[in-house]
């Protein structure tokens, strides 16, 4: 064992916090066991033995995408006879809907980058959920439709980010974030919001009051280096507006991307999962909640994962339509006796939140 790895597994061991040069020794020492309990021990630090969950339910409102990123599997062009829009009429159908789940406590919207809807149209979104489910936290936005927004209108990222908060958003997802490197970026998203721009929204968000959370998509052209680097930045971000509220990890899915074609890419395995799970927690000191995204990792990897750092499997999510377009085998919802069950199968001890982690007692919504 050399030196460098010595020391960074020292400071993982004691819960000390890590440089880019620590985390770059522990993802080449490639201990995965050690990793593990270090994750677990900084996970029960901050959150004992509890794992959250929450009734949440997705709505995608398009997949008719100007950007046409190579990563992508759900978007297609307009006239495209694959494509879709919801018109508010159907929002209206979801909702009602939505109105009969028992503790919903979250709509989570997320999008493409369609060349001709108004933003108004996605505004008025925002205020039919309000309307209809007053209760209930609306998620909605990545930055990179926040900076397409302000693009298609003039509008400064602040600006449209007020209008979305008074027409009732309450915060934002996290995707969009990729790899935070202008290089891979021009790879993998040349038309998405820049690096800088991501950044600056999240910021921006953050000084609203907006809580966000944050993300990364691994396993593509990016270099360990980029991939761990993603997290220092993130990690500085939140040293400086303590916004986010949690992380999740998104492996690439290749298939039916034209990224996955051209690189010839494949899925990347479990160990792979589990070593970036453990080392995010590690990495991510100032961030208090770590997502196993099941629909992602698939419902036994998301399992695994709660004995390497994470503390939350997101929710019950209803329909998605953006990760199983590239290949993802998972259903489309889960029920919460089975979050539950999963919870309790690794001797942890399941916790129905709302978007901000305020615990939900039974029967409160």
């Amino acid at each position: 064992m050399n030196d460098k790895i010595a020391t960074a597994r020292a400071k993982a061991a004691s819960g000390e916090r890590l440089t880019l040069e620590d985390a770059l020794a522990l993802y080449e020492d490639n201990d995965i066991l050690f990793l593990a309990e270090c994750a677990r021990k900084a996970k029960e630090k901050k959150s004992g033995k509890k794992v959250y969950y929450t009734v949440n339910r997705h709505i995608n409102l398009t997949n008719i995408c100007s950007a046409n990123c190579p990563l992508c599997a759900f978007q297609v062009e307009a006239g495209d006879k694959r494509g879709f829009t919801l018109e508010h009429e159907d929002i209206d159908r979801i909702l009602a809907e939505a109105q009969k789940v028992r503790n919903l406590s979250e709509i989570h919207i997320v999008s493409a980058l369609h060349p001709d809807k108004p933003f108004e149209y996605y505004v008025e979104v925002v205020r039919r959920v309000k309307a209809a489910l007053p209760a209930v936290d609306v998620k909605a936005f990545t930055p990179v439709e926040i900076v397409n927004f302000a693009k298609m209108t003039g509008k400064s990222i602040r600006e449209v980010l007020v209008i979305l908060q008074e027409a009732g958003l309450d915060s934002l997802p996290g995707g969009g974030a990729e790899i935070l490197s202008d290089r891979v970026r021009q790879i993998i998203c040349p038309k998405k919001a820049t690096t800088a721009e991501w950044i600056e929204t999240m910021k921006t968000a953050h000084s609203l009051g907006i809580r966000t959370n944050a993300s990364i998509m691994y396993g593509h052209v990016e270099t360990i280096r980029e991939r761990l680097q993603h997290l220092f930045t993130l990690r500085d971000i939140q040293d400086e507006t303590k916004g986010f509220q949690a992380f999740m990890l998104f492996p690439f899915h290749p298939g039916n991307t034209k990224l996955g074609e051209e690189q010839n890419l494949k899925r990347v395995g479990s160990w792979e999962d589990m070593k970036m799970m453990a080392l995010s927690r590690l990495i991510l000191d100032n961030i208090d909640h770590i997502k196993a995204f099941w629909i992602m990792l698939t419902m036994p990897i998301a399992q695994l994962a709660l004995g390497f750092g994470a503390d939350d499997l997101d929710g019950t999510i209803g329909e998605e339509k953006i990760i199983h377009a590239a290949g993802a085998k998972t259903n489309t919802g889960i029920t919460r006796p089975v979050l539950e069950k999963m919870i309790r199968e690794t001797g942890y001890e399941p916790v129905e939140r709302d978007t901000f982690y305020h615990e939900i007692a039974e029967g409160q919504l």
